[in-house]
């Protein structure tokens, strides 16, 4: 909802970076603006500190480290917070996520209730992202109808962590921050705020999404808190009837006056309420309460809005009251249903602010629904209490009559509703009666205590004994004793295990003893652990309250490698506790021998790899071979060495010999043509003729011809 009205930061730019586009709200201590963030292109709702809070170095620096807890908290039904800081010009802002739509306010305002299955839908997106702060160490201490936002896309999410801890801080300690109609009783007298505050607000809230109207109402805020306080929230059925008994038990659970005794946190809540929402049958879920239905009578004393919504406890207007030593500060009149301000009662606080408590001469007039004036980002603003029969009255006065009123109440409790003193004829056969009283009290002690019920004996020890034989010792003691059968690994079945107390020990006769009797020890079945690995296994043991024995390992041609393919004891074999199961570990197939198959042709040494368990093949590429035939294997890859069954040996087949030219060398040294013949992959003889005194070649054969690389060239050497 924007404001049209004239501000002097529409259309500022603060920060260099957002630009202010309309006023959304206007509370007691901020202003909520809709703006642009220019470097992002993106809307937000700028939230501006108004200018005594920003003055003040202590709230900025509890208000920055709050942004920053809140800006850690990343969750679907919580809305962020992306930016905080003080700009130029000493604007202290704090910037969140913009989410267009209306608050849950304005839904209860429309309809008036919702059907269970609606409140718990709606509640349950609420706990959900209180859970997650909860998680993150962050409490709300506003949860209203007016900080849930429902987007026109259809999303839940809760506003305005965060600010209310630092206003709360930063104002005098006897101040408190929140709404009254959803304040903890503990917030109200002082206690500090923890997550089972926040569920008690959530819980006053379910009440009122269930039955249009809230559990608490009076003329006065004080009223309201008073009855936080000393009163019980009523189950929601009460006012209206039909609802199912689970509704009721969730909302007094969620209310009750210690927190001790409610959810722990949201996550603890949003367990329970999920249960309810899958247990409760359609017709429970469906049912809707009529506006015009009975009138809650926890709200006797207070207005009900003619159309069943929620009751208003603020008049029109508001003042914030923030306390400090110096004196109380009142600032501008603010819309109704904003955060209240509440001064607590401690005694150690400077300031006090205390609405009259004076009960009204008539009933007062119903008021209408607050008007969600904050947009939905907060009403952190802070309301005062005070409404019109209250405004001529000073905070001193308002203090005055109040203690007035608590020391009367305080007069009232002490004084007794029927009186003691007795007829002065009758005091001595009333002193008498009683020193008679105490005589017979006295003796009948020193028998109970001495060699009655109450006398000391001392637990016999049955410990081994037959269950009969410990069963009659006790008897024979006096004492009278129940049967509590248990596990023990070292005392046979049926033998008694001992007694609770421990025997040796001293205790009244009228004290009951529990023998224990022993079932043996106790058995636990082994699991299944084939195929399972070594970790798996240890934890299914584990699990079986047993223990991993010798881990051993052996191939194996069908379990995988690493995988358990035995163990000992079997599966289903029943164990003591922590006995060791031994496992076989697969180290996969074993591994396979590789032949040597070159020389061989290609057939046969395919035939010997397959033979071995191995696999076969062919290269593309043959090579030519001087000593291997054409068609054989001249070479294989791995040549030697093991391989996994089924591995692959690569063969390269031969091509025969090269087919070389033989040069002619008649004429030239012996030496030169041994050489050069040699390089050209011959075999060279030589046949002297008269002891080749002159070295030179006379004749070769063959010559001048291709032949086999590899083949025998002669030469005749004069």
């Amino acid at each position: 909802m924007r404001e049209s009205v004239n501000d002097s930061l529409v259309q500022a730019l603060v920060d260099n970076r957002y630009l202010v586009r309309a006023r959304v709200a206007r509370g007691g201590m901020s202003t909520v603006y809709l703006a642009t963030d220019t470097r992002l292109d993106r809307d937000v709702a700028l939230k501006v500190l108004y200018p005594h809070l920003a003055a003040d170095p202590g709230f900025l620096d509890r208000f920055e480290r709050e942004a920053k807890s809140a800006a850690r908290l990343s969750h679907p039904h919580v809305v962020g917070v992306l930016d905080q800081g003080i700009d130029e010009n000493g604007l202290a802002y704090l910037v969140m996520e913009y989410v267009p739509g209306r608050t849950l306010r304005d839904l209860l305002r429309e309809r008036g209730t919702l059907t269970p299955r609606q409140a718990l839908a709606m509640l349950d997106a609420v706990i959900e992202g209180l859970a997650a702060a909860h998680s993150a160490g962050l409490i709300h201490r506003d949860v209203k109808p007016e900080n849930v936002l429902l987007s026109e896309d259809g999303r839940i999410k809760i506003a305005d962590f965060g600010l209310s801890r630092a206003v709360t801080t930063s104002t005098n300690t006897g101040t408190l921050v929140g709404t009254v109609a959803y304040l903890a009783p503990e917030l109200v007298t002082g206690g500090g705020a923890d997550e089972r505050s926040d569920v008690y607000s959530a819980g006053i809230m379910l009440y009122e999404l269930l039955t249009g109207r809230q559990p608490f109402t009076g003329d006065v805020p004080i009223q309201v808190a008073f009855q936080h306080v000393h009163g019980t929230v009523p189950p929601p059925s009460a006012a209206c009837p039909g609802l199912a008994e689970d509704l009721d038990e969730l909302v007094q659970w969620c209310t009750r006056q210690d927190p001790e005794d409610r959810p722990v946190d949201g996550s603890a809540l949003l367990g329970e309420l999920r249960h309810i929402r899958t247990s409760l049958t359609d017709e429970q879920l469906d049912f809707r309460c009529s506006p015009g239905g009975p009138a809650d009578p926890a709200a006797a004393a207070g207005a009900t809005a003619p159309d069943g919504a929620t009751d208003v406890i603020d008049g029109a207007g508001g003042t914030e009251v923030i306390g400090d030593r110096a004196g109380t500060e009142v600032l501008g009149a603010l819309p109704g249903g904003a955060t209240e301000v509440l001064a607590r009662t401690g005694r150690d606080h400077a300031t006090a602010v205390y609405p009259g408590a004076r009960p009204p001469a008539s009933p007062p007039a119903a008021a209408p629904p607050p008007s969600n004036a904050d947009g939905g980002y907060g009403d952190d603003d802070g309301d005062t209490w005070d409404d019109d029969a209250e405004e001529h009255r000073t905070p001193r006065q308002a203090r005055r009559d109040l203690l007035a009123m608590q020391k009367q109440r305080e007069r009232d409790a002490r004084r007794p509703e029927v009186s003691l003193r007795a007829h002065p004829r009758r005091r001595g056969a009333l002193l008498g009666l009683l020193i008679a009283l105490l005589v017979a009290a006295a003796v009948f002690a020193g028998w109970f205590f001495g060699s009655g019920p109450g006398a000391l004996v001392v637990i016999p020890d049955v410990a081994n004994a037959t269950e009969q034989e410990a069963g009659d010792r006790l008897s024979g003691e006096g004492l009278s004793f129940s049967t509590d059968r248990i596990h023990d690994e070292v005392v046979p079945a049926g033998l008694a295990v001992g007694t609770d107390p421990a025997g040796s020990q001293e205790i009244r006769r009228f004290q009951t003893v529990t023998l224990l009797v022993s079932r043996g020890p106790e058995l636990f079945a082994v699991p299944n652990l084939i195929q399972r690995t070594v970790e798996e296994a240890s934890a299914e043991l584990e699990e079986a309250n047993l223990a991993v024995g010798t881990v051993t390992e052996e191939y194996s041609e069908n379990v995988p490698a690493g995988q358990i393919l035995a163990q000992d004891p079997a599966a289903d074999a029943e164990l003591r506790r922590d006995t060791q199961v031994a496992l076989t570990v697969s180290k996969g197939p074993a591994p396979v021998e590789v032949p040597a198959v070159a020389g061989l042709g290609e057939a046969e040494a395919v035939a010997a790899l397959e033979e071995a368990g191995l696999t076969a093949r062919v290269s593309p590429d043959r090579v030519h071979s001087a000593t291997v035939p054409d068609g054989a294997v001249v070479t294989q890859s791995p040549a030697s060495g093991t391989l996994e069954r089924g591995g692959t040996v690569v063969l390269t087949l031969s091509m025969g010999p090269r087919m070389v030219e033989v040069p002619s060398f008649v004429g030239r040294q012996a030496g030169d043509a041994r050489r050069e013949l040699e390089a050209l992959g011959f075999r060279v003889e030589v046949n002297e003729v008269l002891g080749g005194f002159f070295g030179t070649v006379r004749a070769q054969d063959p010559v001048g011809k291709s032949v086999p690389e590899g083949s025998v060239i002669t030469l005749t050497v004069v």
